[in-house]
């Protein structure tokens, strides 16, 4: 097994444990991703989030219309202005998600023992014994002895809403199951997931491409994440689709990985895409809990050694509903920081989690806390960019001390107007380890003199110490273009 990419230099003064956090303490590199929803969608809800340390908002079509969505968006615009925090956006698609269906929304309880019928006839009222799914395919794709789960939004397994089935025997289309544990359904729609086995559905399904040519292309999206991804041409048919769409050509394609499938092609996705996200959840339930963590090392050293970004879900469960996560939760999250992930996702925790502002800050707080424990030799690192390449090609390196990236914009036109670049190219940094975009004023332009430079580099660092990243007598390392000329400096800043 490959060792870890970052790892403490020196032993942690037991008394440092004990005292409490300083409220100024250096800035979490590992970026947290969170999905709104019912409990996280209002602006003074979002604007709670973007304070604690949100800095990708994700959108998760695998439930709600784009009416609620554009909703939601417009409530997360309004935060960004009122707190002045920049925050990327982030589609999930659907995919070829099954799912169960109750349109009477009445609760139904399973009790362990029991036989349940799934049938894919949706015109029948689901009940404790037969259960309406949106798949015809179930039944060719399934045999007696074969594991489903079935789970509400997005899966926890700690839940009594969460049930484990055992397929009994098929007879036409309807699959017989036994329930192997007693649980209550309630709500209108739960996510149906069967242990490794090839589904015949298409990975972006037609509704997914409506989704993205429409809310998608309209609010330029910064990210989109292809769940069930099962292999590299799933990314190249992904990226064909979205080179039609004006409002998207900049948009980076993630790679959901949630099955066997997707492990077994990782390399060639990984190729393909501009990151990946590791559904644990899932991956939870196609793998045996004790192979979850293997492939999590290996597949995030893999992505640290390509230079994309690797996003890890499923980390604090339990604030669903509580307050505060387990003991285990919070070793779980250190040890995905020192593992090298970019990013975290939080789904059910700020989605219709209790506490969604209190699960991003606990996680900011636990990430910002293995990070203080690394030593460090200078501050920070400013690298000025057009494209944001540079600061990503920097990041890859993982430095132990953040990078702040200057974004210079640049002007383009299409013969119909002129327009300035910047803003994606920023924004699109907001998930990357450790690097933290700012966005340099539109007048200064690309090829800086060197006097234009000093200004900025001045902007910048005041946007440092007004961060808490620099302080006085700081060393700070600047990466900047002179002309033809690329310049590696490091100034020691004054009072």
């Amino acid at each position: 097994m490959v060792s870890n990419h970052l790892h403490l230099e020196e032993p942690i003064r037991m008394s440092s444990i004990i005292e409490p956090s300083k409220p100024n303490f250096f800035p979490a590199m590992t970026k947290i991703v969170g999905t709104l929803g019912p409990k996280s969608r209002s602006v003074e809800a979002i604007s709670g989030c973007l304070r604690a340390g949100m800095s990708v908002a994700r959108f998760d079509f695998s439930w709600g219309d784009a009416e609620y969505h554009q909703e939601t968006l417009e409530n997360l615009k309004a935060a960004v202005r009122s707190t002045k925090k920049l925050c990327a956006v982030m589609l999930d698609t659907g995919g070829p998600e099954l799912q169960v269906v109750n349109k009477t929304e009445h609760p139904i309880s399973l009790k362990e023992d029991a036989l349940v019928v799934l049938t894919p006839d949706q015109d029948k009222e689901a009940t404790s014994s037969l259960l309406p799914i949106n798949f015809r395919g179930l039944s060719k794709a399934v045999k007696t002895g074969d594991t489903i789960f079935i789970g509400q939004y997005l899966f926890t397994g700690n839940e009594t809403t969460s049930v484990w089935l055992e397929v009994k025997e098929v007879k036409g289309e309807d699959v017989h199951c036994i329930v192997k544990n007693s649980a209550t359904l309630a709500g209108s729609l739960y996510t149906l997931h069967v242990s490794q086995i090839h589904i015949e559905l298409p990975t972006l399904t037609d509704k997914d491409k409506e989704v993205i040519g429409t809310f998608g292309d309209r609010n330029s999206i910064d990210f989109i994440s292809i769940s069930y991804t099962r292999h590299a041409e799933d990314i190249r048919h992904a990226r064909e689709f979205l080179s039609k769409l004006d409002g998207l050509s900049q948009t980076q394609i993630f790679a959901k990985i949630e099955n066997v499938e997707g492990m077994i092609h990782f390399d060639e996705i990984l190729q393909e895409a501009d990151g990946i996200i590791l559904a644990r959840g899932n991956l939870g339930i196609d793998l045996p809990p004790e192979k979850v963590f293997l492939f999590q090392k290996q597949a995030v050293h893999k992505c640290n050694m390509a230079g994309k970004p690797a996003v890890v879900t499923r980390v604090v469960d339990s604030m669903t509903d509580n307050l505060r996560p387990t003991r285990a939760e919070a070793t779980d999250v250190a040890n995905i920081v020192l593992d090298g992930s970019d990013a975290i996702l939080l789904g059910a925790e700020t989605l219709r989690g209790l506490y969604p502002v209190e699960a991003i800050s606990i996680v900011g707080r636990i990430c910002a806390e293995v990070r203080a424990a690394i030593k460090v030799k200078a501050s920070v690192i400013i690298c000025f960019t057009s494209s944001g390449r540079t600061a990503r090609l920097i990041a890859k390196y993982r430095p132990t001390m953040p990078v702040l990236s200057v974004v210079i914009p640049r002007l383009k036109t299409d013969q119909l107007r002129w327009t300035f670049t910047g803003a994606f190219e920023a924004r699109q940094s907001l998930i990357v380890r450790g690097l933290f975009p700012m966005l340099a004023d539109a007048r200064h332009p690309v090829e800086t003199t060197n006097a234009t430079n000093e200004s900025i580099l001045k902007v910048a660092l005041d946007h440092g110490q007004a961060s808490g990243i620099v302080k006085p007598h700081d060393r700070v390392v600047v990466c900047q273009k002179v002309g033809d000329a690329s310049v590696v400096k490091i100034i020691e800043l004054e009072n």
